[in-house]
């Protein structure tokens, strides 16, 4: 069962990370985990262009130093940028020291001051030592774009049936996100555009 919503539990644990960020204005925010690769990205940014809308593109360092060209137009054409590792860690696997070393060397790269953990996931010890540093940014809506099991035609509807002002919103520019991603997200901005909200940058 794919969970679009984060547990209250994940939020109460995580208690100073950004969940959504309420608002009077229908204020969302729409973000891209794992790229920048050659395979998706342009097309995201493309479709991004085209719809006139601004993303976060939380992106992994060994991604960023393969295809620094891409990383830059991201970068030329008004996105935001975040950390999300250098090499796509899942923190419960790995050390205090690994985690923060692994974050820094992507930081080198990435030089912003967001952050989100891979799979939404690290220690507690982990997330104290980063929230000093990095305004870290999770979720209120999980598309499943990445998720073979899920459908293009439910990814799109967990999108549009979810989102509410101040909605963070997850998508993925990454290859098991691509049928989904290509199907669902040029007609979730125009559902969102025509009700009303406007997307926003950290």
């Amino acid at each position: 069962m794919h969970i679009v919503r984060p547990p209250l539990l994940f939020k109460t644990f995580y208690s100073k990370a950004i969940w959504r960020k309420k608002n009077k204005e229908n204020n969302i925010y729409l973000t891209f985990d794992d790229g920048p690769i050659p395979e998706i990205t342009p097309w995201v940014l493309d479709c991004l262009q085209e719809h006139q809308v601004k993303a976060t593109f939380f992106c992994v360092g060994d991604n960023v130093k393969k295809h620094p060209e891409i990383f830059q137009r991201i970068l030329n054409e008004g996105h935001a940028v975040g950390n999300h590792s250098y090499n796509h860690l899942k923190g419960w696997d790995h050390t205090l020291e690994e985690y923060l070393e692994n974050i820094e060397t992507c930081q080198e790269l990435t030089k912003t001051s967001l952050f989100r953990p891979p799979y939404g996931k690290m220690t507690y010890a982990q997330y104290s030592a980063l929230h000093k540093k990095y305004d870290i940014i999770m979720w209120d809506v999980l598309t499943g774009d990445y998720n073979a099991r899920i459908s293009k035609e439910q990814c799109l509807k967990y999108c549009i049936d979810n989102t509410r002002h101040g909605s963070i919103i997850v998508f993925h520019d990454n290859i098991k996100a691509i049928a989904n991603l290509q199907y669902s997200l040029p007609k979730a901005i125009a559902f969102l555009k025509n009700k009303g909200f406007n997307f926003q940058l950290f």
